[in-house]
């Protein structure tokens, strides 16, 4: 019987799973509820032998007991045996779905530095060098945030919601807001990919996370894009846990 492994992703805004099959990425679905019901059907739908959970939210306890008592359960943290080392200060705050991205980069470029940016609702830049030794990086607020705090912190801007379609000079509050919050963010991220450069030479830049498409045409630095990076991250780690 084929091996099948489950990498769940409980995010701040959204929770994700990604089922593999003899190491193929065969399917990422949501997960609309965290109760062991829900967790019941997914088990009986899949059958995974193995399972592993990046969380950086409260979710039940009880859901990793459930997963440790019916598969091979490996929750990742900063005790986790990693394909990378982490010389920066105090790793037990690194969160999990970082220790995932760059897990991922290694997997993917492993004689490589690596720059990982994921977008969501914080964008994070995460470092690795070619020896493996993760050096940080910086986190900043995500596009939602950014929308939602202009709205929140003054008294008649409206809450506007991302577009594709939005000019660069813009003609209205919603163009202007669009405008403003995404090429906004576009020119930070080349900017850090920019100061990046000046320090470390040539490395790769791997972007990632669902909001990414509204910023790959506006960035003028080459981007190996792919939302799927934490998954792949996960999957490497459970290979090795």
């Amino acid at each position: 019987m084929a091996s099948t492994t489950i990498c769940f992703d409980f995010g701040n805004t959204r929770q994700k799973m990604a089922v593999f099959r003899e190491g193929n990425l065969i399917g990422i679905y949501p997960i609309e509820r965290l109760d062991i019901a829900a967790f019941t059907a997914i088990l009986e739908a899949y059958r995974p032998d193995k399972t592993i959970l990046s969380s950086v939210m409260n979710h039940p306890p009880e859901l990793e007991t459930f997963l440790q008592e019916r598969t091979d359960f490996h929750k990742l943290s900063h005790l986790t045996q990693l394909p990378f080392t982490t010389p920066v200060g105090k790793p037990e705050t690194i969160g999990a779905d970082r220790l995932a991205l760059i897990a991922a980069a290694v997997n993917l470029f492993p004689d490589k530095n690596n720059l990982a940016i994921a977008l969501g609702t914080a964008i994070t830049y995460n470092f690795v060098n070619r020896n493996h030794e993760f050096l940080g990086g910086g986190i900043s607020p995500g596009m939602e945030m950014r929308f939602r705090s202009l709205k929140d912190y003054t008294a008649l801007l409206p809450l506007v919601k991302e577009d594709w379609n939005f000019p660069l000079v813009g003609y209205d509050t919603v163009t202007n807001i669009t405008s403003g919050v995404i090429l906004g963010m576009a020119k930070e991220i080349d900017g850090f990919i920019d100061a990046y450069k000046e320090r470390y030479g040539n490395f790769n830049v791997l972007l990632t996370g669902g909001n990414s498409g509204y910023f790959v045409p506006h960035l003028k630095n080459r981007i190996f894009a792919d939302q799927n990076l934490i998954f792949k991250g996960l999957y490497a780690i459970s290979e090795c846990n």
